[in-house]
């Protein structure tokens, strides 16, 4: 059984005991339980389910484990022959949130 779900502007495919990495939630903090319910897509042993566009009623529950921050990136511009050079790092924080629960 697994689910797909949105989060964040982005969809991930999610099943009961897994370890989600995903963007950080506003006002969540380590050890919370959180609960997902755009679920866009839900398959069991009796069938699939598919929502328009969110599964009304479905929801997937999880606690989230940890938090941290991504690699680096460096965002160059410039432009030749001008002297305009500009360089900025940028590092993306994610949680890691254990799903519990699939159901509805």
């Amino acid at each position: 059984m697994y689910a797909v779900i949105e989060s964040c502007g982005r969809q991930y495919r999610v099943e009961q005991g897994m370890e989600l990495e995903h963007e950080l939630l506003p006002n969540v903090e380590v050890g919370a339980k959180v609960e997902f319910d755009k679920v866009l897509l839900w398959v069991t042993d009796e069938g699939v389910r598919i929502g328009t566009p969110y599964l009304p009623g479905v929801t997937v529950k999880g606690e989230v484990k940890s938090t941290g921050r991504g690699d680096k990136i460096i965002v160059y511009k410039y432009k030749p022959k001008k002297g305009y050079r500009r360089k900025q790092g940028h590092r993306q924080g994610f949680m890691i949130t254990t799903i519990t629960s699939i159901g509805g």
